[in-house]
């Protein structure tokens, strides 16, 4: 693992601390650390760019579980979702188109 993943680690900066935090609070810290002498320019950089990467990575993971458990619950309570319907529709044509196809092959 690299240095600076497990300055990261340290930092306690993985979970939902990292969602919160804006991209100026980031570099802020970064331009601290680098002041400090703690880490040099480069390495302030790339943790800049790690962190908004890890912040990224958990926005999109929040988001997934987010919409999975809305559509868990929709489902629960009996809702019916679009996609139901356009499906429903879908075959609703299909049969339409059928009952005409037969209609023209009867024998008038």
């Amino acid at each position: 693992m690299t240095e600076m993943s497990d300055m990261i680690k340290k930092m306690g900066l993985f979970g939902i601390g990292v969602i919160s935090l804006t991209q100026e609070k980031i570099e802020e810290f970064s331009q601290e650390m680098i002041k400090k002498g703690e880490i040099s320019r480069e390495e302030g950089k790339k943790f800049v760019r790690e962190v908004l990467s890890e912040q990224e990575k958990q926005m999109k993971e929040f988001e997934g579980k987010i919409h999975e458990k809305v559509k868990e619950t929709f489902e629960k309570s009996g809702v019916v979702m679009k996609s139901d319907v356009a499906a429903l529709e879908k075959k609703i044509e299909k049969l339409e188109k059928t009952i005409q196809a037969m209609a023209k092959k009867e024998p008038k």
